[in-house]
């Protein structure tokens, strides 16, 4: 059982992501246009959650320039790669912010 399950996380390693990382961004698209028709979240965290594709678009820039400027990949530059990441922690601030700010808002009834 443990062979097995070592063979299948090798094959899952083996195959090449980069179809599936570029197709996620429809149901994400989908779930954004979703996000925008609902009227009792505030505008935070539909900004937030639209950041998060900015993150992305920056991760995806700042990739291709450390493979053609150092020849390495991201991940190996930790400046840039700091950069990138702190995009993604600014979208999740603002996700987190406009979450308080919904609950915050929430009348509380004590009967």
């Amino acid at each position: 059982m443990n062979d097995l399950f070592i063979k299948f996380i090798e094959y899952l390693g083996s195959i090449d992501n980069t179809f599936l990382f570029a197709t996620s961004i429809i149901p994400y698209a989908i779930f954004l246009f979703y996000l925008y028709k609902i009227k009792s979240v505030n505008i935070f965290v539909k900004t937030g959650f639209s950041l998060t594709v900015l993150f992305v678009l920056i991760t995806i820039l700042v990739s291709i320039f450390t493979l053609n400027y150092y020849n390495k990949t991201l991940v190996e530059v930790d400046v840039l790669h700091g950069l990138a990441e702190s995009f993604l922690t600014l979208s999740d601030f603002v996700i987190l912010f406009g979450f308080i700010r919904l609950l915050n808002s929430i009348e509380v009834n004590n009967s």
